[in-house]
């Protein structure tokens, strides 16, 4: 099933992303390109992604200082 209609994304592309270690959307698209153009898919990828499934959010949640400040930066440049 197409994820992102835009780039011809499937859900299975999604999860391959994922498995390799993709945990955001904005990784998701620099992967793939999904959610780059109107938008629509990135709800979805993020169902698709989860919650807690990524190594580096358990490590922001262990308190690694870095990954705080780089999630921090990102979180603004959105």
């Amino acid at each position: 099933m197409y994820v992102c209609s835009c780039f011809g994304v499937t859900e299975k592309q999604v999860k391959e992303h994922a498995e390799a270690g993709a945990c955001t959307p904005r990784q998701i698209a620099s992967a793939s390109k999904a959610g780059t153009d109107c938008g629509s898919c990135v709800r979805r990828i993020q169902a698709l992604l989860g919650r807690g499934n990524c190594p580096r959010r358990e490590l922001l949640d262990q308190g690694m200082p870095a990954l705080t400040a780089e999630v921090t930066d990102l979180s603004e440049a959105a």
